[in-house]
């Protein structure tokens, strides 16, 4: 069964007298377990994709059923549940809390769900083990390095146990080594979970079971790394995925 299947998917947004339409029919199909990656040119849709995948965002028209349940028609609120029950987030800018310590920023989520403040805390504790930050607890964010807070921000992601990740091009500002220490967490703590991630580097979804290649608003191209290393010159931004080989 899939996890997430998003049938004809459109999404227009309003700019004075233009409307711009974002997702434009888009089909895709993920399953349970599975590692995708989404690539295509800037304006392609991709953002909005993920908006509407992670369910901070509706289609304007369209079904998307996550987990076998059809979240296209929710109100806000109603996604808002979904999000904290199913969904877990990662993202470039981290989104951590600055004056609260590592511990806390990974409990936070259980804080709305009632969950009593040791367990949350030995909860978190147990989460950031598997990040390599077990010692770093009671720092802060601005305590610890870019690589240390995008794996605090991934152990935060993990903690209520989502059945779906999302990463924003979550390595992108990071150095080749602090981006090898998150990339070792992440493998840690995908395994068999789906997830979805935008990237632009091949160090990022070269092991991705698919690539989802979007452009004007649809999925034009899906395949493996190798499948759509082979069409390349067809599609300018998959020229990325052969000119990167040598950093792989």
């Amino acid at each position: 069964m899939a996890l997430i299947e998003l049938q004809n998917i459109f999404k227009k947004y309003q700019m004075g007298t233009t409307t711009i339409n974002a997702l434009n029919g888009l089909e895709c199909k993920i399953e349970k377990g599975e590692y995708v990656a989404l690539m295509g040119p800037s304006g392609s849709g991709k953002s909005t994709l993920m908006n509407v995948i992670g369910c901070l965002d509706s289609p304007t028209s369209g079904i998307y059923l996550l987990n076998g349940q059809d979240v296209s028609g929710m109100t806000d609120d109603e996604l808002a549940n979904v999000r904290n029950v199913e969904i877990g987030f990662v993202f470039q800018s981290f989104n951590l809390l600055p004056r609260t310590s590592a511990l806390e920023n990974v409990a936070l989520p259980l804080v709305y769900a009632g969950v009593a403040k040791k367990e949350r805390l030995e909860r978190a504790q147990a989460v950031l083990e598997k990040v390599g930050l077990g010692d770093r607890g009671d720092h802060k964010p601005n305590e610890l390095s870019g690589g240390q807070r995008q794996r605090l921000s991934i152990a935060r992601a993990f903690y209520a146990d989502p059945s779906l990740l999302l990463l924003d091009e979550a390595t992108a500002a990071l150095d080749n080594e602090s981006e090898a220490r998150v990339q070792e967490a992440l493998i840690a703590l995908m395994k068999g979970r789906t997830t979805v991630v935008v990237a632009h580097r091949l160090s990022t979804v070269q092991h991705a079971d698919q690539i989802a290649y979007v452009e004007a608003g649809r999925v034009v191209e899906l395949g493996t790394h190798s499948e759509l290393l082979q069409k390349a010159g067809k599609y300018a931004a998959l020229v990325n995925l052969g000119t990167l080989n040598a950093e792989a």
